[in-house]
């Protein structure tokens, strides 16, 4: 993080902090991988997941964010302290966010330190099952808001098709429930149960501090069609919509 954060005041953005948001879980995948000696069948397990997932989302957000330049948020903080933001900036965003992943990382580092058991259970493929439940969440959530978006006839509307139709956030359920699928893979060894950590801290983070509620401040105040869509659609959790007669 230190190093990404070098790289972000020689070019001026420091939005690359998000791009690298997934690839560097890959990357302490592969790390523990090199340096665990766990049992290997597990290993390979998480670090192909953690590869998968983390690579997908850089590459989507990389895609996402190319040629637009910085993001409004770190444009907001340069403003606000003026000589002072690198050192801001390394704290609360490039640091702190090394502290999250870290913390969140845990299961990905545990599964592969575990030797034992010495054998793939029901708790790894149950683990795989809602890891991939969730990457198809958020991937097939992004490509049809991505579409949507593509779309100039619907510029300034709000995106309630698909995935949208039954939750407000699918890509943040889906990130959220493939981390409870990481966790599963580490609980096959019960000496890692306190590695709960990783999901609980994800869904929160998710549900009520850097996801939904931040995203949501936002679209309520620039699109008032917004509102009608909060009232009959989830916020998270996928559920049918909810008709006029349920408002």
């Amino acid at each position: 993080m230190l190093l990404l954060w070098l790289i972000s005041l020689a070019i001026r953005n420091a939005s690359i902090v998000d791009i690298f948001w997934g690839a560097g879980f890959g990357l302490i995948a592969v790390v523990t991988f090199a340096l665990s000696d766990g049992y290997k069948p597990r290993k390979l397990l998480i670090i192909s997941l953690a590869l998968v997932w983390g690579l997908r989302l850089a590459g989507y957000i990389g895609w996402r964010n190319h040629g637009k330049g910085e993001d409004f948020r770190y444009q907001a903080m340069r403003k606000r302290f003026g000589t002072r933001f690198p050192f801001i900036c390394l704290l609360t965003v490039f640091g702190l966010q090394g502290v999250i992943m870290w913390t969140i990382s845990l299961p990905l580092q545990f599964a592969q330190l575990s030797r034992q058991p010495a054998h793939l259970t029901w708790l790894d493929y149950l683990g795989a099952m809602l890891w991939l439940l969730g990457l198809s969440f958020e991937a097939i959530g992004d490509f049809q808001l991505a579409r949507f978006k593509a779309d100039p006839s619907n510029k300034g509307k709000v995106m309630d098709r698909g995935l949208w139709g039954y939750t407000r956030h699918p890509n943040y359920f889906g990130d959220a429930l493939l981390w409870w699928g990481f966790f599963s893979i580490a609980l096959a060894n019960p000496e890692n149960w306190w590695t709960i950590v990783s999901p609980v801290m994800m869904t929160t983070l998710l549900m009520k501090v850097s996801g939904v509620a931040l995203l949501e401040k936002t679209l309520v105040k620039t699109r008032p069609e917004y509102r009608d869509y909060v009232q009959r659609t989830s916020a998270f959790f996928p559920l049918p919509p909810r008709s006029a007669k349920n408002e």
